[in-house]
Formats: C-alpha cells, structure tokens, sequence
C-alpha cells in the first residue's frame, strides 16, 4: 500500500523479497512462519488478507474496478 523510499535497505529488501516492487502490487504466498515475519517486518506498508486461491489477472482487475455510484433496476421502456 505504502512505498518503500526513504526506508532502511534492509525494509526495502524485505519489501522486495516478498516481490513488492512497486505501490499496490498484489502477491500470493502460502501461510508460513517466514512468510508471516516478513509481512510483520513491513506491516505499516502492506494490507494482508487471506484469500482461499491465488486470483488470475483478470479477477484483480474486476475486483478492483470501482463502483458506478449507480444501478438499473430495470430498462426503461421505448
């Protein structure tokens, strides 16, 4: 979530050992203790959520898409 400039080397190479290169990028790893103390590590700079499978390019892009502000409820007529 957050950059890495102006951090210590070593945050900024723990933010790289987790394939955190830049701002907003999203990885998957499985649940391990190394994994967990690198995130606690960079935890002011990242948001972690555990999700059951690893999404294609595709569902972080929808999932990221914001909201119309809007609905249809239904077609107007013609």
């Amino acid at each position: 979530m957050r950059s890495g400039i102006g951090l210590p080397k070593r945050t900024q190479g723990v933010l790289k050992a987790l394939g955190l290169r830049k701002r907003m990028k999203t990885v998957f790893y499985p649940v391990t203790p190394e994994v967990a103390g690198q995130i606690m590590k960079v935890k002011e700079l990242v948001a972690v959520r555990e999700v059951e499978k690893a999404l294609s390019k595709e569902e972080l892009k929808e999932e990221r898409r914001p909201d119309a502000g809007y609905y249809l409820e239904s077609a107007a007529p013609r």
